[in-house]
Parts: structure tokens; C-alpha cells; sequence
């Protein structure tokens, strides 16, 4: 951690590159930059940077590097394991990359769009859809979300199934190197084997290795049509056995399969705005399926009724139903980006971001609450996800009764033993929110000798004073 205090005369340096409008020193100014969404981690600053440019970002770097000054990059501020919020030392420039607003281009052709690090992930999608393109990553946050932030994180959401992470979804970007270089590497190429992938390498980095201000991110054909359903189920087991049975029948069609416990529903119904239960049994388990089709000449309507029928006819699903409108579909959608917000009205929630491999859900499950039974009796699960990539959100709410910040003072206790379990399947501790502060000691824990020794290498390579998010990821 950097325990060197700014002067006046270096913090006036720093505002002198930004103006003093976009420079916040006033702690009522400063409030909305340093909690997160969770209220888990809370930091201070001596001042919020927000400049305009990638070359005031460049002179914010060269300065802090000179003078030997930390730096926290924040996007949105909806990163939920504090890579974004600054440590309680007070010594460290918090600077917003909010006003890099810009779309810089939008290649309908080519299939390529470059936007600036503080465009929110709705405001590219909706630069996409204007130029008759579809760029197909999304959050429950996509509305405060921002590029810089979730290139930052390798954001995944609820289209990976078909389209891939944020990693995927990147063809180039420009990024501040902690020395206040600027790279240009915004390339539309899908093939570029020159070397080693400076862009992945950054992506997903947490503003540990530089400081991304601009992406060139693909674009993709607008689909003509969309069927989207919920079902319901017995068992996880035949959650597994729709799944293939969809990937099977609809191929490149199926771009969703979101599922989820009846618990999440519950809470849901109870305590989200907006939201209803499509059903009128409750059953205990649900998934979410989405068809669609880029081309026009080829219609999907319907494609998703004889699957459903044929499935429900083998015992597979319970029931189900199917979106008959657009506005429909947008009900289902919203009741599923629900679940983690409405978790807060039952209480204290443990919450562990998870992949395993997609055939070893079931067993992880049924493994699963065994472990959370073990570690707080009563205690009561709530998972929800991406069933097709294998993410789970294995989201625990606190005994009925209990008091929250007792149940709060289990979480290492049971995410280590969640963790264990998820190794002991050859997951990954963190399928999509990143590393941060959250997990940063539990890494190495699990990580081994030789990739903690490769990552430090790295960050050492690129940041060898360590000024770029200290105390996040490494």
C-alpha cells in the first residue's frame, strides 16, 4: 500500500490536467465513488480525477509515476468485489474514466464499433442497434455498466452461451500504461498472431496493468426473430438433459439458458418491483431459453413449442411457458435480472460467483447445500445463472431469525468451504466478477506457486513501482 500523502501543491498539479470542475476534493462530492454496490468495501481519496481524454488520463499517469502516487481506475462503480474502490488509507488518487464518453466510430460493414471506456454498456448496445448491428453483451447493470469497467473484469453476462465473454467480444483497445504510455492497439483484426496478445492480457487485468480508455469491440447481425420461455422442473438433473436436448435441436440458435432455484423466484415475486410469476404452481426448479436468428429469410417461430412439447412429453419439464409478445419476453428477462437485488429484502446474503463444468452442476448442487447446511444450519441457498457456460451465483440468504451481521461474520468461513468444493470439481473461484479485494488472499490459496510467480512477474513487468490499483488481484 502507498503511504505517500499528496501536497496541496501535487494535488493541485493534478487538478491543473483536468480543471477544478472535474476534480472532487469535497467528501459529499466524492460519496457516490467510494462504496460499492453491496456496501462491503468503502475507501478514501485525497481527490476523484474525471478526465475528459486519453491524453489527460496519459498526463495523470506520467505525473503519479514521477511523483510515486497510487491510482484506482473506476468505470460504473458496479463491480461487486471492490477492484474499483480505493483502500481506507486516504492516499490514493481515485480517478473516473466517466466522461471518455465518446463512440468513436461504428463500422456497420466491418462489423466493428469503437467507444470510449466511459460509454455504458446500454449506450453501446444502443449504437449497435442504431446502425442495424447487435452487440450482444449484457448485465442486469447494463445501465450504469461501463466498457472500460467491464473489459476491466471480463465481464461475461447472459449471452456467453453464443457469443462469448467481453475477451471474445474484443478485437483491439488503447490503454494507459502506469509510466503514462499510451498504447494503440485499436485493430479490427479477428487475426493478429504478431506476438504476444497485449489485449487479452489487459483484459480482465482489473486496472492492475494499465488503464483502458478505448475498445474496438464486434458487432453482429441483429436477429429477425427471438422465442423465449421459461420452464420448469423437477431436478437440476433434467435442467442437464434440456440442455443438451436444446443444444442439440437448435444449434446455433440457442442463445440463452438461464436457470434458477424456486427460492430466487420467491424472493423475487416478494420483493423486486415489476415482476410476477409466470406459473401459477410453484415447482423447484426454472430455467430461461432463448432461440433466435440473425437472417431473415430464415424463420425460427415455433421452433421452440415442438421442443418444449417433446420434452414435457419424456418427463424432462413440468411446465412451461412461452413468450407470446416481445413484451412478454422482456417480463421473463426482467424477472430474471431481478434475483440478486431482491435477495437484500430476505436478509444478509453470502454470495459466491462460480463455474464448474456444466455436466457436474447437478452433483455440485446437491454437494453444495450439503456444505452450507454444515457450515450455518438453516441457512438457506438461493442459486441462479448461466447454466450453458457452467456460472453459477451460488447466492446464500441468512437463516430466518437470524441476525445479519452474525450470519455476515460466516462468510469466509463458508465461502472457503464453497471454494473447496468447487476446486474439487475443477472450477474457478470467480467465473465473472474478477479478483479485486474480495478474493485476493483466497487466490493464492488456489492458485499455484507458479501462476501467482507468472502474474507478479507480470505486474512487475508493467507496473514496477505498483502505483495502478494496489492491493487488488496481486
Amino acid at each position: 500500500m502507498h503511504a505517500k500523502t499528496l501536497s496541496a501543491s501535487l494535488i493541485a498539479r493534478f487538478v491543473d490536467i483536468v480543471g477544478a470542475s472535474h476534480a472532487l476534493t469535497q467528501a459529499e462530492d466524492q460519496a457516490a465513488y467510494l462504496k460499492e454496490p453491496r456496501d462491503r468495501y468503502s475507501g478514501k481519496t485525497p481527490i476523484v480525477l474525471r478526465p475528459g481524454s486519453t491524453e489527460e488520463v496519459s498526463r495523470i499517469l506520467s505525473l503519479a509515476h514521477a511523483e510515486d502516487i497510487a491510482v484506482v481506475p473506476q468505470g460504473g462503480n458496479t463491480g461487486l468485489v471492490g477492484g474499483q474502490i480505493p483502500s481506507d488509507g486516504g492516499n490514493e488518487i481515485l480517478l473516473s474514466l466517466g466522461r471518455l464518453k465518446a463512440v468513436r466510430d461504428i463500422d456497420a460493414a466491418g462489423g466493428t464499433m469503437i467507444v470510449e471506456a466511459g460509454v455504458t454498456l446500454a449506450e453501446a448496445q444502443n449504437a449497435a442497434k442504431g446502425a442495424g448491428r447487435l452487440f450482444p453483451l449484457s448485465l442486469a447493470s447494463e445501465g450504469s455498466a461501463q466498457i472500460g469497467g467491464v473489459l476491466a473484469t471480463n465481464a461475461g453476462g447472459t449471452a456467453v452461451l453464443a457469443y462469448g465473454n467481453a475477451r471474445t467480444l474484443t478485437l483491439g483497445l488503447e490503454a494507459v500504461l502506469a509510466d503514462g504510455r499510451v498504447w494503440h492497439g485499436l485493430r479490427r483484426l479477428k487475426k493478429d498472431n504478431t506476438g504476444y496478445d497485449l489485449r487479452d492480457l489487459l483484459i480482465g487485468s482489473e486496472g492492475t496493468l494499465g488503464i483502458i480508455t478505448a475498445a474496438c469491440l464486434r458487432l453482429f447481425p441483429r436477429p429477425a426473430e427471438r422465442e423465449t420461455a421459461i420452464v420448469a422442473f423437477a431436478n437440476p438433473e433434467l435442467a442437464l438433459k434440456l440442455f443438451r436436448r436444446a443444444e442439440a435441436e437448435a444449434g446455433a440458435s440457442l442463445t440463452a439458458f438461464e436457470f434458477w432455484a424456486h427460492r430466487a423466484l420467491e424472493f423475487a415475486v416478494k420483493y423486486a418491483p415489476n415482476v410476477r410469476d409466470p406459473f401459477t404452481d410453484g415447482y423447484p426448479w426454472y430455467a430461461l431459453i432463448e432461440l433466435s436468428h440473425g437472417g431473415k429469410s430464415t424463420r425460427i417461430a415455433n421452433t421452440i413449442e415442438p421442443l418444449l412439447t417433446s420434452a414435457h412429453a419424456q418427463g424432462l419439464i413440468s411446465d412451461a411457458a412461452i413468450a407470446r409478445s416481445l413484451r412478454q419476453a422482456d417480463d421473463f428477462w426482467r424477472l430474471r435480472e431481478s434475483f440478486s437485488d431482491a435477495q437484500k429484502g430476505a436478509g444478509g446474503s453470502i454470495k459466491h460467483d462460480i463455474s464448474v463444468p456444466v455436466a457436474c452442476i447437478p452433483e455440485f448442487l446437491q454437494r453444495a447445500a450439503k456444505v452450507v447446511e454444515h457450515a450455518c444450519p438453516g441457512a438457506r441457498p438461493v442459486p441462479f445463472g448461466h447454466f450453458g457456460d457452467g456460472n453459477l451465483h451460488y447466492n446464500v440468504t441468512q437463516p430466518i431469525g437470524m441476525d445479519r451481521q452474525r450470519y455476515l461474520a460466516l462468510w469466509d468461513q463458508m465461502s472457503g468451504a464453497i471454494f473447496d468444493l468447487v476446486i474439487e470439481f475443477g472450477g474457478s473461484i470467480s467465473a465473472e466478477h474478477g479478483i479485486g479485494q474480495m478474493k485476493r488472499e483466497v487466490l493464492k490459496r488456489y492458485k499455484s506457486d507458479v501462476e501467482i510467480d507468472m502474474m507478479r512477474a507480470i505486474k512487475k513487468a508493467l507496473d514496477p513501482k505498483g502505483i495502478l490499483n494496489p492491493g487488488k488481484v496481486v
